[in-house]
């Protein structure tokens, strides 16, 4: 039961996440609910509560809903050139890759969803106000939901100025993409195979009959539920080769079947959601990818911005001590897909990820060169080994590439000095 209900949240997580990538979804809702309060308003009428209510002047009530009117609509034009604005200083101060967070943010899309309601609320109200559709009790019901809705739009306005402040700004863009790569690598990190049987990456294309992707593109969710139910049914064992964020084409297998030579292949590769980018959700190697590209970016001649760079080398070292911190037990997942064997994420291609770009970029960089050493050294400090000889590792090629790009002596020998625990 435990599986089931986390299966569940798994797909409704992926829903909700596809859902807050839509900018309508959120305005289309408040509009449906400020129409649905205007004429809810009118039961009033029928429960006798004129007798006891005050009464209110329709024409105070068209003024406000008047004001409401001219000024909403104006409002929501301002915040959507200011979501565009901060959209493209995500993509030109950070990486296109981040957009999605950015669309994502909640302050700003409840913004805009508030501004609309708001102008559907007054336009349709005042309608039905100077068509006389109120009584004495509908007319204070409108009149205290107008109130209300004003109220409701000062506030989100006032959060809104806060956020859009900063929206877009390449630290904001940073704290989101590691808040992306937090959840991913926590969710990966206790469901490591994704429910199914683990295996090491380099045993996943040994055997087994390949099953081809019908489309090009990246591999964005795999529902398991799925092939096992393929598996059950052709009486077969399943191996996935193609794990989220995979660029799969129809020479590359999604995954191997295994005991049966009869089966349907659209049956196991209906299980796979292909599209043509790489999303978060289920990619911890995309947002580190992502956070990779930001200080990447940052070392270009163009941009000439260190600072940024050591900014995202801290968060890839938060989130590696993540990556290797104890596990909640109660969070653990059972392996509930016995036919289907994933294969697990190796730490190699994590830190190939997060820091070949910065070390090859940053070389030349003496205080990005020390913050790196400084990252392998404190990640070679863990008690994963497999973490520590990864970190080793890279902090040999990091120190190599300084070397190579520096000429004054006193650099090299600062890089050298960081290095000297973990490039043992």
């Amino acid at each position: 039961m435990a599986q089931l209900r986390r299966l569940a949240s798994g797909r409704l997580r992926v829903f909700l996440s596809r859902l807050k990538d839509r900018l309508w979804v959120r305005p289309l809702l408040l509009g449906v609910l400020a129409v649905g309060g205007t004429f809810i308003a009118r039961l009033a009428d029928g429960t006798g509560l004129a007798d006891v209510l005050p009464r209110i002047n329709p024409e105070s009530v068209e003024s406000l809903l008047t004001i409401m009117a001219s000024s909403m609509l104006v409002i929501a034009t301002f915040s959507v050139g200011a979501m565009v604005a901060a959209y493209a200083s995500a993509s030109v101060g950070a990486t296109p890759r981040s957009i999605p967070l950015v669309i994502s943010d909640d302050v700003t899309q409840n913004a805009l969803s508030a501004f609309i309601g708001a102008f559907i609320f007054s336009i349709v109200s005042l309608i039905s106000v100077q068509n006389q559709l109120f009584d004495s009790a509908g007319l204070f019901a409108i009149f205290s939901l107008t109130l209300l809705v004003f109220a409701v739009v000062i506030i989100t306005f006032v959060r809104w100025v806060d956020r859009i402040a900063r929206l877009g700004r390449v630290v904001n863009t940073i704290e989101k993409v590691e808040k992306a790569a937090t959840d991913t690598l926590d969710r990966r990190r206790h469901s490591p195979s994704l429910g199914a049987v683990a295996v090491p990456l380099h045993q996943a294309n040994k055997n087994g009959v390949p099953v081809f992707s019908p489309t090009v593109g990246y591999v964005q969710n795999i529902d398991l539920e799925t092939l096992q139910s393929a598996a059950e049914e052709a009486n077969c064992r399943v191996m996935v080769t193609a794990l989220p964020g995979t660029f799969v084409s129809a020479r590359r297998p999604l995954l191997r079947i295994e005991g049966c030579e009869a089966f349907d292949p659209d049956a196991f590769s209906s299980a796979f959601t292909i599209c043509p980018n790489r999303a978060f959700e289920d990619d911890p190697r995309f947002a580190l990818l992502a956070l990779s590209e930001i200080a990447d970016k940052a070392l270009s001649p163009g941009m000439n911005d260190p600072g940024t760079a050591i900014n995202a080398i801290g968060a890839m070292v938060r989130l590696f001590t993540l990556w290797v911190s104890p596990l909640e037990k109660e969070r653990v997942a059972e392996i509930t897909y016995d036919r289907v064997s994933v294969p697990t994420l190796a730490i190699d291609d994590l830190f190939d990820d997060a820091f070949t770009a910065i070390a090859r970029d940053g070389a030349g960089f003496v205080e990005v060169s020390i913050r790196l050493q400084k990252a392998f050294r404190a990640l070679a400090e863990t008690d994963d080994h497999l973490m520590v000889a990864a970190a080793k590792r890279h902090s040999r090629m990091a120190l190599a590439r300084s070397e190579r790009a520096m000429s004054f002596q006193d650099d090299i020998d600062a890089v050298r000095k960081a290095a000297a625990f973990s490039a043992v």
